[in-house]
């Protein structure tokens, strides 16, 4: 009788976690974006029903309608000055970007996102002024448009607003600077019932600093552990999450709820951004997830965001090349490494995506390499495509110099959507051809076709689908991360 029951209650944990599902950052900085319907169809497979957008994007958010998963809408650092000086423009942005959507469609959004990380250091105060009331505006708007029951206001935070004062989390209080406007912030947002969302970034300890415990940054408990009176922490994420928890309990806060809203690994442009990286941190993060496990100071596992659904070859690469490699899904949603998502599931790739023709721009296989115009070729393609994967510790950068040339063009001549001319402009120096130029098995360098956009805009106006919308949001992650990252013990 004790096993059935044991049984029963490992059924209906299961049962507990797989309806409550997974969640996801959707970014589309992306010079050959998957069209909304496969990208809806790629969360449903996959088991994510929350997805938090950076923008309000038409096409993604009607189709997002009735599908069963959770938004977020994001409003962009630059719009926040407009929305805070104006309640009307609030009440506009309000029916455009959810009333509509959520009426019309039938879109679940849950969450309106007020800017992305606006008090980060790097910003010089910028956006200081204008964020609250603009918080406050919008969720003015939501009230008025009867969704202030259902829609939450908040600001997605960088863990840079907060700082350990003693290298502990125990030590928590939120930085000098903004500290008054951060007990404001979290006042009414506790006041809305909203809950707080912060960015860690566990990858950023690495790039930041050389000398970072390398085991601290994964869930594996391989890391010496880190006394803080009598709780242990094992990794950076339990640590700077903790660090937010002390922070709102000294302010008098000890109960809001917190979203972390950002949280990944990234595969390329630098050499601790990998693929085994990668899948080692965001198999241990998903476990964490599946198993409902939370941290020290709160048992009870927080909604996650992970970041991100895919790469986006358009997307700044400050404060690294590794910016557009975030995803878990390369460009076009074929599947990077194995994940398992619990229940023996594994992670599964996009359907019905159409690429151009299976051509390829490269160097021509004799000369050119001491060409005087190839060093300036290289550099004009790359400044209108992406060559992150190049370069010391990338996926691609171990090519030898004939192929690396020929890596630049391809990718200019596939973001170029193949024109006619657009392989043929280097000086002579580079022809087309139908043979992948791939290193093959054994490497992570993929010497990409693009999506044709235009087959899938053809399938999306005969079916009334709407017109795609580019999200024109920039949201670096620069973070400097907390004095309790290096603890003074390493």
């Amino acid at each position: 009788m004790r096993i059935i029951f044991a049984i029963y209650a490992v059924l209906i944990v299961y049962q507990s976690l797989e309806a409550e599902g997974l969640a996801i950052n959707l970014g589309t900085r992306s010079s050959h974006p998957l069209p909304a319907d496969i990208v809806v169809k790629l969360l449903k497979d996959n088991g994510f029903n929350k997805v938090k957008l950076f923008e309000a994007q038409p096409d993604v958010l009607q189709a997002l309608g009735k599908s069963g998963i959770q938004v977020m809408v994001g409003i962009p650092n630059d719009l926040l000055a407009p929305l805070a000086s104006s309640v009307s423009a609030a009440v506009s942005w309000v029916q455009q970007n959810v009333s509509t959507f959520v009426s019309k469609y039938g879109t679940d959004i849950r969450y309106v996102a007020v800017g992305n990380e606006p008090f980060l250091k790097t910003y010089n105060n910028m956006f200081v002024q204008s964020t609250f009331p603009a918080l406050k505006n919008i969720q003015a708007a939501l009230i008025k448009a009867g969704l202030g029951q259902k829609v939450k206001a908040t600001i997605p935070l960088n863990a840079d607003v907060y700082e350990a004062i003693n290298g502990l989390p125990s030590g928590g209080d939120f930085r000098a600077d903004i500290k008054d406007l951060m007990v404001s912030i979290v006042k009414f947002v506790n006041d809305n019932g909203a809950p707080l969302m912060v960015n860690i970034y566990p990858f950023l300890s690495l790039y930041a600093d050389a000398n970072f415990p390398v085991d601290y940054a994964f869930f594996d408990g391989s890391a010496a552990p880190v006394m803080d009176g009598s709780i242990t922490y094992t990794n950076v994420f339990e640590a700077n999450y903790d660090t937010f928890v002390s922070t709102l309990e000294k302010n008098g806060f000890p109960n809001v709820e917190i979203i972390v809203g950002e949280v990944g690994w990234p595969t390329d442009g630098d050499p601790n951004a990998n693929l085994q990286y990668a899948r080692k941190f965001n198999q241990g993060l998903l476990d964490r997830i599946i198993q409902g496990k939370g941290t020290p100071k709160r048992p009870s596992p927080p909604d996650i965001y992970l970041f991100a659904l895919t790469d986006e070859d358009a997307k700044s690469i400050e404060p690294g090349k590794f910016e557009r490699h975030w995803g878990l899904f390369y460009f076009d949603g074929v599947v990077k490494y194995p994940l398992g998502l619990g229940n023996g599931r594994n992670i599964t790739g996009a359907k019905g995506v159409k690429y151009l023709e299976r051509k390829w721009c490269v160097m021509k296989p004799e000369g050119g390499l001491s060409d005087v115009a190839l060093p300036q070729d290289i550099n004009n393609a790359c400044s209108y495509a992406d060559c992150t994967s190049l370069g010391y510790g990338s996926s691609c950068g171990a090519l030898d110099a004939r192929s690396n040339a020929s890596y630049a063009f391809n990718m200019y001549y596939q973001t170029m959507d193949q024109r006619k001319g657009s392989c043929e402009q280097f000086h002579n120096l580079t022809i087309v051809t139908s043979i992948d130029p791939s290193p093959g098995q054994g490497s992570a360098c993929r010497f990409e076709i693009m999506i044709d956009v235009g087959k899938h805009e053809q399938r999306r106006r005969s079916s009334s689908a709407g017109k795609r919308s580019y999200c024109n949001c920039f949201f670096g992650h620069v973070l400097i991360l907390l004095a309790l990252m290096t603890f003074g013990t390493f």
